[in-house]
């Protein structure tokens, strides 16, 4: 049994059964097959919800450069001028000259649903026939980085869905784990990494929020905190309807390797000493960052009371051996792992996380590693 593996990468992508087929004749090719949510089937299989970013093999032609975008369920190309555009981020390319800070992204991802046997080792079976793809103009630049959790006999998947209009949270609802129906927006503009806690409390839905801004203000010199992007918490009577609360969550800290920013990675679950989540962490260096995985530990009854906050010794790092065999594909010029995933194997964890926004990783932590 492997300790840590990638078990999906973008060559096991089938790209003849991609939804872009619907309109996007030019060659393309999955840039990244990563950040799963992941989920416990009733079967006992486990399911990882994959994010698959699909890119043009040639974006620029000429004088332009070239975006995919959804269009009423077929798939078209937006043309800009490469002279008026910035692509230092291999992500995504910065339009010159507008008002405000203004994206297209180089690549449009759709999310595809991999079962993989109880132990985590095995891939079974690959659902292209149940993959989800932008299905209205508030998702026209793409569906991305699902959470998944179980509460009861429902399965919520949370994403951040994205396009011109907003960008925005999104839920999708199943009853058995695989197929997956839109409910629609829950959080308006640039709150992303929304993960519900995998239970009620006090008879009530709870997440952690990550909202992002133009603006933030500084904390006093003293202040051990940065100001920045932070996880906040915020509760639900439905899963639908969410009110933020004023506890403060989790802030980068000026000491720590995550003073560029935090954001929310697995969905909470109930131990036996609270509810215990790995989120990441950012340090910066060159365009990305460095993505590290770090752990909080929140009480039971009250989540926002933080009983454990360990950002000093990050839980999980980017391994350049896994990806070692996939290095000619890697694009990003930082290490990244992303977190987005946690299944209770009985004696220890499986984390399912995104290593280099390339392929799923997946390793096994021991419990006591969380105390």
């Amino acid at each position: 049994m492997s300790d840590d593996q990638l078990i999906f990468r973008p060559d096991d992508v089938d790209l003849s059964r991609s939804p872009l087929r619907r309109g996007i004749a030019e060659p393309t090719y999955a840039l990244g097959a990563f950040n799963p949510g992941m989920t416990r089937l009733p079967n006992g299989n486990l399911l990882l919800m994959v994010r698959i970013a699909e890119a043009l093999s040639q974006p620029v032609e000429g004088e332009h450069v070239r975006a995919i975008r959804w269009d009423q369920g077929r798939y078209v190309l937006d043309r800009y001028r490469v002279d008026q555009v910035d692509m230092a981020d291999p992500r995504q390319f910065a339009l010159r000259g507008a008002a405000h800070r203004m994206l297209a992204l180089t690549s449009l991802s759709w999310l595809l649903p991999v079962e993989i046997s109880p132990d985590g080792e095995t891939v079974l079976a690959v659902h292209y026939d149940k993959a989800i793809e932008p299905a209205a103009t508030w998702q026209d630049y793409g569906v991305e980085d699902p959470r998944i959790s179980r509460i009861g006999d429902r399965w919520y998947m949370t994403t951040c869905s994205v396009s011109a209009e907003r960008h925005s949270t999104t839920l999708h609802i199943s009853e058995n784990g695989m197929d997956y129906t839109l409910v629609g927006i829950i959080l308006d503009h640039q709150n992303k990494d929304m993960l519900f806690f995998e239970g009620l409390v006090r008879g009530r839905f709870m997440a952690l929020t990550r909202p992002l801004g133009e603006v933030y203000f500084a904390y006093p010199e003293a202040s051990p905190y940065v100001g920045g992007p932070s996880i906040n918490f915020a509760t639900s009577p439905d899963g639908l309807h969410w009110k933020p609360l004023e506890a403060p969550g989790i802030r980068a800290r000026k000491a720590s390797t995550s003073a560029m920013k935090v954001g929310g990675g697995t969905p909470p679950i109930l131990t036996k000493d609270g509810w215990l989540t790995l989120y990441h962490g950012v340090e910066r260096r060159d365009a990305v960052g460095i993505y590290r995985s770090f752990w909080a530990l929140f009480d039971a009854e009250d989540p926002t009371r933080i009983l454990r906050l360990e950002d000093d010794h990050p839980v999980l790092e980017a391994d350049p051996e896994l990806t070692a065999p996939i290095a000619h594909q890697i694009y990003l010029p930082t290490p990244v792992v992303f977190s987005t995933g946690i299944v209770d194997m009985g004696d220890h964890y499986l984390v399912a996380s995104g290593e280099a926004d390339l392929a799923c990783r997946m390793t096994r932590l021991p419990k006591d590693r969380f105390r």
